[in-house]
């Protein structure tokens, strides 16, 4: 089966699950793990802007798009000549569920049971004992967080902290001084390339929380990265 991925976290879990090179014909130009295994795979645009002829070029049997990675237009253009299987992951049930089902699609029961259990390990963890509320950023120019309705809330929940504007939806934008009610402020490194700088510059508005650089990819890849995120998440979790 030749498979055209449109979701960075997808492709990597189709590698994962041991497809190959051969099979999976096209990705975006931000479907970067594993690196030494996308290299050589046809680029078809970036998950919001797809170049469709390209991909029908390509003949592939099968597109996997996401719900909310992708452009709901550019998904129903592919979907008049192709298959197309829609994804949409929320929670780390929504996950399971994902692997589970490409892992049946593929042929790989095996091998998806096997991320799914490592998946379960990685938030088989000791949390925190008091309930920190976290302020998670994402954008910068306007400063932007993620709403309860995330599946990066997801992860901060399952993690043992409090997401501050649980109680919003999807990628608000907020000002500085709205962080004030938060224990700690978390800068993700993706898709907004937080460093030390910007760190200070929160700093000076936000002098009371704690404000640390995160690993982006282990808050918002779901799919078979979050079982390689085990080890970040206890090192992240023994600081508090």
């Amino acid at each position: 089966m030749k498979v055209i991925s449109l979701v960075p976290s997808i492709t990597e879990t189709l590698f994962d699950l041991g497809l190959t090179s051969a099979e999976i014909i096209g990705r975006t130009k931000f479907c970067i793990h594993p690196k030494e295994l996308v290299k050589d795979i046809e680029i078809i645009g970036g998950t919001k802007n797809l170049n469709i002829e390209k991909i029908k070029a390509l003949k592939p049997d099968l597109i996997i798009a996401n719900k909310e990675e992708n452009v709901k237009e550019q998904a129903e253009e592919l979907m008049k000549d192709f298959k197309v299987l829609v994804t949409n992951v929320e929670t780390l049930e929504d996950n399971y569920y994902l692997i589970k089902q490409l892992g049946h699609l593929f042929g790989k029961e095996e091998k998806a049971q096997i991320i799914n259990l490592k998946t379960y390990e990685a938030f088989d963890i000791l949390k925190p004992v008091n309930k920190l509320k976290v302020a998670y950023l994402i954008w910068k120019d306007p400063y932007m967080t993620v709403g309860g309705d995330t599946f990066i809330s997801t992860i901060l929940e399952e993690l043992g902290f409090e997401n501050q504007f649980k109680n919003q939806k999807r990628y608000p934008e907020v000002q500085l001084e709205d962080l004030k009610k938060a224990d700690l402020i978390f800068l993700s490194s993706e898709p907004f390339p937080f460093k030390e700088k910007h760190m200070a510059e929160i700093q000076n508005i936000c002098v009371d929380q704690k404000i640390m650089i995160v690993d982006g990819e282990a808050f918002s890849w779901y799919g078979s990265h979050l079982a390689k995120c085990g080890e970040y998440y206890r090192e992240l979790l023994e600081i508090f």
